[in-house]
C-alpha cells in the first residue's frame, strides 16, 4: 500500500471526524494542524450537554440550523479551552467554511484552509481570505481501502 500524503492523511481524518456530526443537514469534520501535527478536531453538533438535531430535530432560522455549532468553531473552541495557540495553523475541513467560520479562522491566525466540498462558497469569505493572503486549497482524497493489499 502506498503511503498517504500529509494532505490525504489530514483530509481523511476530517472525513472520519465528520461521522460524529449530530446535524444531518451536513456532516462536517475539521482538523487543525500545526507543523504536521493535529492539535484539535471538531464536528458540527449541538452545544455540549444540550439537545442535538439528531435527538430533537433542527432549529431552523433563515434557512440555517441554529442549534448546531460548526466543526471549525468547535476545533477553535477546543484550542481556546486548552490554551493552544492557533496562530500559523492550517485547517482541513470537509466543506468550505461558512462566512462566520471563515472570519473566526482568519482572526485565529489560520494560514491555510484546505476543504473538500465547495459547499456554499460565500463571495465575501473569498474576498477576506484573499485580503489576508491565506492559502486556499480544494482537495479530495482518493478512495481509501483498509486491510490487506
Amino acid at each position: 500500500m502506498e503511503r498517504l500524503s500529509w494532505q490525504d492523511y489530514f483530509m481523511a481524518n476530517a472525513e472520519l471526524i465528520s461521522k460524529r456530526s449530530t446535524c444531518d443537514r451536513a456532516f462536517v469534520g475539521a482538523v487543525l494542524v500545526k507543523d504536521n501535527r493535529i492539535i484539535a478536531t471538531g464536528y458540527n453538533g449541538g452545544v455540549a450537554a444540550t439537545d442535538n438535531c439528531s435527538e430533537v430535530g433542527h432549529y431552523m432560522e433563515d434557512g440555517h440550523c441554529i442549534r448546531t455549532v460548526h466543526a471549525e468553531m468547535n476545533a477553535l473552541i477546543q484550542c481556546a479551552k486548552e490554551g493552544i495557540s492557533t496562530d500559523g495553523t492550517e485547517i482541513y475541513v470537509t466543506h468550505f467554511p461558512c462566512l462566520n467560520c471563515t472570519k473566526a479562522l482568519l482572526q485565529a491566525g489560520i494560514k491555510k484552509i484546505t476543504y473538500k466540498e465547495a459547499y456554499r462558497k460565500h463571495g465575501f469569505a473569498l474576498e477576506l481570505i484573499a485580503a489576508k493572503g491565506v492559502e486556499l486549497v480544494q482537495h479530495d482524497i482518493p478512495c481509501l481501502t483498509l486491510g490487506e493489499d
